[in-house]
């Protein structure tokens, strides 16, 4: 393990906050959405989980990188966060089973970070102030040099980002046993998500972020599943079409985090950007159908408008988070069709919400 010496870092926030420590990962310089995970573990899945593309994470647990890195944790081909933002950065690990350090996996992906920052000043921020922009450099450290640079960094608001990780091209995984045929709308897919499928006997195909309805069921799937992704909801126009069409022959379908909001934008519920997302391992939800909570994983900074919903003939909340009463679930009436606004697959976090899958497979079972 080669010994990494730290250079001068500097973070500066869209509203002119500056914090000061040291560098991690690449040396150079990097912006994004500033946001926080309060996981405790599993940081190599939070950091290739598509959803968090154009982002810069802020762990709030102490200390990352010190169980190393292995390719059975990664949650699609590369990495996909925009920076890291922490406070005590390991570059020694200590599991027998890790082929290599988060430093060398970092600088080999080009991602630029900061450490040895108070991280609980700057999660008290931004949870006051709310997300916003911020840039990272171990390269520049003229203010006004970053500022000018800050301001070349897009807002998430509007921001359609599921064209940049979708796959290119369809692709198919299958069970040895082949039970059901599920087509995947790839806006941003974990790869648990996919293997949770398999491990019910589902073959997936993998289809572009923009693939039209039409082309999806020439394949004749048993169902739909509308994936997590990054960027504005709001923004995901081809996704939204094909989903109103997905309704109209009534095969099951099922979304979760932003096939959840495209579920919504479909039966004409708007989504809105929030004032901090959720991003964690556990955030309580309560399941309304059954009168049960699962704690749950959690990655999003849009929501869907629960005023909207409550007038809505066609549309019922199945979920709701027990912090601030947002809408986590809803379900179409008349129709097999359901989203979750979090991620059943887990990966990482806990496994109370695996059931939902299971609901998925009932109900290709009773389409078929």
């Amino acid at each position: 393990m080669k010994k990494h010496t730290f250079s001068e870092a500097i973070l500066l926030l869209e509203d002119g906050t500056v914090f000061k420590g040291k560098s991690l990962g690449r040396i150079g310089t990097s912006g994004g959405e500033l946001c926080f995970n309060t996981g405790m573990t599993g940081y190599q899945e939070i950091f290739t989980d598509p959803s968090y593309y154009g982002q810069m994470v802020v762990t709030t647990v102490s200390h990352v990188g010190n169980y190393g890195v292995q390719h059975e944790e990664v949650e699609s081909d590369k990495v996909q966060i925009s920076g890291l933002v922490c406070k005590d950065f390991s570059h020694h690990f200590s599991r027998k089973t890790a082929e290599g350090s988060l430093q060398d996996y970092f600088e080999k992906a080009g991602v630029v970070g900061i450490c040895e920052i108070d991280t609980r000043a700057l999660v008290r921020h931004i949870r006051d102030k709310g997300a916003m922009n911020a840039i990272v450099s171990s390269e520049i450290t003229d203010i006004e040099e970053l500022r000018n640079r800050l301001s070349e960094v897009p807002s998430m608001a509007g921001l359609e980002l599921s064209s940049r990780v979708s796959t290119p091209e369809t692709y198919e995984m299958k069970p040895e046993d082949v039970k059901y045929k599920v087509a995947v709308l790839d806006l941003g897919v974990k790869r648990n998500s996919l293997y949770n499928f398999m491990q019910r006997g589902c073959e997936v195909k993998v289809f572009p972020y923009n693939t039209p309805f039409e082309e999806m069921e020439k394949w004749n799937p048993d169902g739909y599943f509308i994936s997590n992704g990054p960027g504005d909801p709001a923004a995901t126009l081809d996704a939204v079409n094909s989903v109103k069409q997905i309704l109209k022959v009534e095969k099951p379908l099922f979304g979760i985090c932003m096939g959840h909001q495209v579920l919504a934008q479909a039966n004409g519920i708007a989504t809105y950007k929030m004032h901090n997302g959720h991003r964690g391992l556990n955030h309580p939800v309560k399941n309304l159908i059954t009168g049960k909570c699962e704690v749950t994983s959690q990655n999003h900074g849009f929501v869907v408008d629960a005023e909207q919903i409550k007038n809505h003939p066609d549309v019922e909340v199945t979920h709701i988070n027990l912090n601030d009463n947002t809408i986590e679930g809803i379900r179409i009436k008349g129709k097999p069709a359901f989203s979750v606004q979090y991620h059943p697959e887990s990966s990482p976090g806990p496994h109370d919400s695996t059931y939902l899958f299971d609901d998925f497979i009932a109900l290709l079972e009773q389409n078929k």
